[in-house]
């Protein structure tokens, strides 16, 4: 069924809506979260509260992009699970991308001013400044939260490649942040 129309069937309050997006979508966002959370039942769960979200959303919001909007709600609740399982003692994956992260995008508790629209603004423009290449290999890693070996082996380069062009992404993304106004 085509994303339009799933999305008819959530402003109807079909509940056939959920069905049709797990048919969908349902794999890709349990990889999604299995990724983030490395635990077979929550991923299961974080799924699950993704089609709820959902219902509770639309209406009214109606996504131009379903899956990305899925997919926001899925890793978002993915990422909080991390933190209620693991409260004091994070996963050393998660932690990883977050130190890598934070050296680039500022804290939000140290930084109020600057609300969480503008940095997403500004993600944005600097993401659609890159070569195509250095897009999808900085989205498959902090976006989707694939490996380095994984995102080696899905474009057919070395993992040296990835994690070079990884650190040059983030060197260019702290410049180009720092020349928007946003304090790193």
């Amino acid at each position: 069924m085509e994303d339009a129309n799933i999305i008819e069937l959530f402003w109807a309050r079909n509940e056939d809506a959920i069905a049709q997006t797990d048919a969908a979508y349902g794999r890709r966002l349990y990889t999604l979260a299995n990724r983030i959370l490395n635990n077979r039942e929550d991923a299961e769960e974080s799924v699950s509260d993704t089609y709820m979200k959902t219902w509770e959303s639309i209406p009214p919001q109606r996504p131009v992009s379903f899956y990305a909007f899925l997919a926001s709600i899925c890793r978002h609740l993915a990422l909080h699970r991390v933190d209620w399982r693991q409260a004091a003692k994070r996963n050393a994956e998660v932690v990883t991308l977050t130190d890598e992260m934070e050296r680039c995008v500022p804290d939000a508790r140290r930084d109020r001013e600057m609300e969480a629209r503008e940095i997403g603004k500004a993600l944005n423009a600097f993401l659609d400044g890159l070569p195509k290449e250095s897009r999808l290999i900085f989205l498959r890693r902090y976006w989707h939260a694939d490996t380095i070996a994984e995102i080696a082996a899905r474009y057919g380069i070395t993992e040296s490649k990835v994690k070079m062009q990884l650190s040059r992404t983030r060197t260019k993304l702290r410049k180009f942040l720092e020349k928007e106004g946003i304090q790193v």
